[in-house]
C-alpha cells in the first residue's frame, strides 16, 4: 500500500492554514508531496474552508466537483495537482506558493 508523504512546509504555514480554514476562509497550503498512486507529481496545493459550502461553490468556479471533497478531519479540503494546480494557483494570484517549491526544486537539480 502506497502512503502519501507531505514535507517542505514549516509547522508555522500549517498552524496558519488551519487558522484561516477554521475561522471560514479559503485557504491555500502548497507543499512538496510523494504518493505512489501519482509519481508524475511533486507538490500538492490543499484549499480548505470549514464552510464546506463556500468551498463547493469556489469549486465549482474552477471545475471542481463537490464529490472530490476530501472530508478529513476539521479540514475540509481540495487536493490541486498538475496543470489544474498551477492554473488555479494563478487565477488565485497565489502562484507564489508554487513558485517558491519550484525554485527549491531547480536548485536541488543544479
Amino acid at each position: 500500500m502506497d502512503c502519501a508523504m507531505a514535507f517542505g512546509i514549516k509547522r508555522q504555514e500549517l498552524e496558519q492554514w488551519k487558522e484561516r480554514a477554521a475561522s471560514g476562509e479559503l485557504a491555500f497550503l502548497t507543499h512538496f508531496w510523494h504518493d505512489g498512486r501519482f509519481p508524475e507529481y511533486q507538490t500538492v496545493t490543499k484549499v480548505a474552508c470549514s464552510d464546506v459550502e463556500k468551498l463547493v461553490r469556489w469549486g465549482r468556479k474552477h471545475g471542481l466537483k463537490r464529490e472530490w471533497i476530501h472530508h478529513r478531519s476539521d479540514f475540509p479540503h481540495f487536493d490541486l495537482l498538475g496543470e489544474k494546480q498551477q492554473v488555479i494557483l494563478a487565477a488565485e494570484n497565489k502562484s507564489d506558493q508554487l513558485a517558491r517549491l519550484v525554485k527549491r526544486i531547480k536548485r536541488k537539480d543544479e
